[in-house]
C-alpha cells in the first residue's frame, strides 16, 4: 500500500511532551497508521502510542522518542520500519471461547445449516473458516477445538482454518501455540483436558495446544486495507470481530464489501458484539447478535 505524502506536513518541533511525541509528530504518525492499517488514533491515544514506541526507541538504539520521529519522518526510515511501527501500535486483546454465544451458534445454528448446502461444506469438501484479524491465534484455535470436538461426537467435519493478521509478533505467538496460563480460564474443562498442555512451571505457568489443533489452522500476514486479498472466495465462515471499531465508516464500508467477496452465499460472517453494520449496503441479511449471512 502507498502512504501518501499527508504524513509529512506539521511542526515537529511544537508541543512536546517531556521525553514524549510532540502533537505535530504524533498526528504525522497517526496519518501514516490509518492509510496503511486503517486505525484511527485519536489524540487521546498519544500516551499508549509513547509507551509502546519507547521499545522501538531501545531496540533501534535512539536516544528519544523525538530522535525516532526523526529517524521515521524525516531521516528516510519509514519503509524499513513501517511493518515495526504497526506492530507497536496495535492492539491484541484475545482470548479462548471469546464472546462464547458466537461459538454456541457456530455449532448449534451455523454449521447444521451450512449441512444443508449443496456440496456439504464438511463432508463433500472441507468446510473452510477463516478468522480475519487473528490476533495471537486464540479465535481460530477455538474453531479448531470445536470441529475436532464434532468428531468425537460422531460427526467428523472435514476443515481448513486459516488466520491472518496484520501484526507480525501475534501471528509469531499464534505459530508458537503457547499461552499464558490465565488465557485457558475461558475454555470449557472438558476441552482443556483434551486440547490443552499445562506447563510444570508452577511460577509462570503456560498452556499449549495440542498437535491436532496447532495443525489444524494455517496463518499467515494480512493487512485488510490492501486492495485485494490472497485468501479463497468461498469461505464458509469468516469471523472479523472487534476490528470495526477502530475503522471509521468508509474504511468499515470498504473492508467489509471486500471480505463478502470471499464469502459464500449462505455463509456466515461475524463480527464484533459492539459493532454494527446494519445501515450498509452490503449483500448481507442479520441471522443473530453481531451474526449476518451471506444473500
Amino acid at each position: 500500500m502507498t502512504i501518501s505524502d499527508d504524513w509529512r506536513s506539521g511542526d515537529g518541533m511544537a508541543s512536546i511532551h517531556q521525553d514524549g511525541l510532540s502533537a505535530g509528530d504524533f498526528a504525522r504518525l497517526a496519518v501514516i497508521i490509518e492509510q496503511y492499517a486503517g486505525i484511527r488514533m485519536q489524540p487521546s491515544k498519544r500516551t499508549m502510542v509513547e509507551g509502546r514506541l519507547r521499545r522501538r526507541v531501545r531496540l533501534l538504539g535512539l536516544a528519544d522518542l523525538n530522535a525516532y520521529c526523526r529517524h521515521v519522518l524525516d531521516e528516510g526510515g519509514l519503509n524499513e520500519e513501517l511493518v515495526d511501527l504497526i506492530d507497536a501500535v496495535t492492539t491484541n486483546k484475545t482470548d479462548f471461547f471469546r464472546e462464547i454465544e458466537h461459538f454456541r451458534y457456530l455449532v448449534g445454528t451455523a454449521i447444521p445449516a451450512l449441512s444443508r448446502l449443496p456440496h456439504h461444506p464438511g463432508r463433500d469438501r472441507p468446510m473452510k473458516v477463516w478468522s480475519a484479524a487473528c490476533s495471537t491465534g486464540a479465535e481460530p484455535y477455538t474453531v479448531a477445538m470445536l470441529l475436532l470436538d464434532q468428531a468425537r461426537g460422531g460427526t467428523p467435519i472435514r476443515h481448513e482454518i486459516i488466520g491472518t493478521d496484520i501484526c507480525t509478533e501475534a501471528l509469531a505467538a499464534a505459530k508458537a501455540g503457547v499461552y499464558p496460563f490465565d488465557m485457558a480460564r475461558m475454555v470449557p474443562a472438558p476441552f482443556a483436558s483434551r486440547y490443552l498442555m499445562r506447563s510444570r512451571d508452577d511460577d509462570t505457568p503456560t498452556i499449549r495446544l495440542v498437535p491436532p489443533v496447532r495443525q489444524a489452522v494455517r496463518f499467515g500476514r494480512l493487512n485488510v486495507m490492501d486492495p485485494s486479498y490472497p485468501v479463497p472466495t468461498d469461505m464458509d465462515v469468516i469471523f472479523f470481530r472487534n476490528i470495526l471499531i477502530y475503522f471509521d465508516k468508509t474504511t468499515q464500508y470498504k473492508v467489509l464489501t471486500k471480505l463478502c467477496g470471499h464469502l459464500r452465499p449462505g455463509g456466515y460472517l461475524f463480527v464484533g458484539h459492539s459493532e454494527t453494520i446494519n445501515n450498509m449496503d452490503l449483500p448481507l441479511k442479520q441471522a443473530g447478535s453481531a451474526i449476518f449471512v451471506r444473500s
